[in-house]
């Protein structure tokens, strides 16, 4: 969880009698309809042209190719006209349900006494082998529990539904779903569609054929959160969205090869600014992943955009990676609910996110099925 139209003259018709009065007159654009303009080896008496002259018409008429020069200015006729590109309507909020309860002796995190968002701490979490065990036990049923959400998206299904379903699966295992409550959030997923950044509350809204949504994931188990997100189709997406969707789970895995025990935080920015620059899109500097542990969200601050920033990475640590991709570069807007972000110019974005833990050689994502 993180943030001009060519007028063309009428041709003439075959065989016109009009063509056989006085001295034969081809114009110029009869003769780039029909073909090559009227020759002749030897010249002819005018008595013989025009008694000729209706069988050189035959000889050389050529209606084949003046069906393709027909053609072809049909074709930049269409060409000169404005393309109508079909934009989907904005994103709406639809009707939010009541927030989803869980059995008490589910351990609950210690934020839930208040609805104030937490500070973020300056901890960074660096773990023991007990640690790291505890902690990849909640990210694999992060992982599992993002797998199954992604199998219900489909045309028609609300995002509602993919909360309940993300809810029971996660108190089923005996966790709770983190982003229930924190800091007032009402729902137990983050359900980002289209033009939504990230933290959208699921609600009544219908998935359409063509949309792309972020499902966000994190839970909490014995004492440790594990975070994972993944930008998902729903039915016939077109290519342009596609790709973007592709590019920004790559840019995701080149930011985490970045990574290994004395690494500077800011070679992850640098990655992934590189390839998505490539491909023209923007990459969103407002979110940033984050620690992770026992603590939801704590310091480092990791920013997925070129960035200065100090720090290295140490062995046993734990955070996020999670870039947001739009499909041009645009600034941020946020509803009234303070949570649902999108983009100021309604192109669309997409997300990536897993947890990893930092080790001598490189980085294991702990939240990988």
């Amino acid at each position: 969880m993180a943030f001009a139209n060519a007028s063309v003259s009428a041709a003439p018709q075959l065989g016109s009698s009009s063509l056989l009065h006085d001295e034969p007159k081809l114009s110029a654009s009869f003769s780039v309809l029909m073909g090559a303009p009227l020759t002749s080896c030897h010249p002819l008496p005018l008595s013989c042209m025009r008694s000729d002259l209706k069988r050189h018409f035959v000889i050389y008429s050529k209606k084949v190719s003046g069906l393709e020069e027909a053609i072809r200015i049909k074709r930049e006729h269409d060409l000169r006209k404005p393309t109508v590109s079909k934009r989907r309507p904005p994103l709406r909020r639809g009707k939010v349900s009541q927030r989803l309860l869980v059995p008490d002796h589910i351990p609950q995190p210690p934020y839930l006494s208040s609805k104030v968002l937490p500070e973020i701490s300056s901890k960074h979490q660096i773990h023991d082998s007990e640690g790291i065990y505890h902690l990849r036990a909640a990210c694999q049923l992060a992982a599992r529990v993002l797998e199954h959400a992604g199998s219900l998206v489909r045309p028609s299904v609300t995002t509602n539904e993919i909360d309940k379903a993300v809810h029971q699966m996660i108190i089923d295992a005996g966790a709770y779903p983190s982003p229930l409550g924190y800091g007032g959030f009402p729902k137990s997923v983050c359900t980002s569609v289209n033009e939504c950044m990230c933290h959208g509350i699921p609600d009544s809204r219908q998935l359409q054929d063509g949309d792309i949504i972020n499902i966000d994931v994190t839970v909490y188990l014995n004492g440790y959160h594990g975070d994972t997100s993944k930008t998902f189709i729903c039915g016939d997406v077109n290519n342009s969205v596609k790709r973007l969707v592709k590019v920004t789970e790559e840019c995701m895995y080149k930011g985490i090869a970045a990574c290994e025990d004395g690494a500077l935080f800011r070679k992850i920015g640098k990655r992934i600014s590189d390839h998505a620059e490539k491909f023209g899109y923007g990459v969103v500097d407002r979110f940033v992943g984050h620690g992770i542990g026992t603590i939801f969200h704590s310091e480092p601050f990791i920013f997925h955009h070129r960035n200065d920033k100090a720090g290295r990475m140490v062995e046993g640590q734990t955070f996020t990676i999670e870039p947001i991709l739009t499909l041009r570069p645009t600034e941020c807007m946020t509803w009234e609910d303070n949570w649902t972000t999108l983009t100021a110019n309604g192109c669309p974005a997409a997300q990536f996110e897993h947890t990893i833990l930092i080790t001598r050689t490189g980085a294991e994502i702990l939240t990988k099925c």
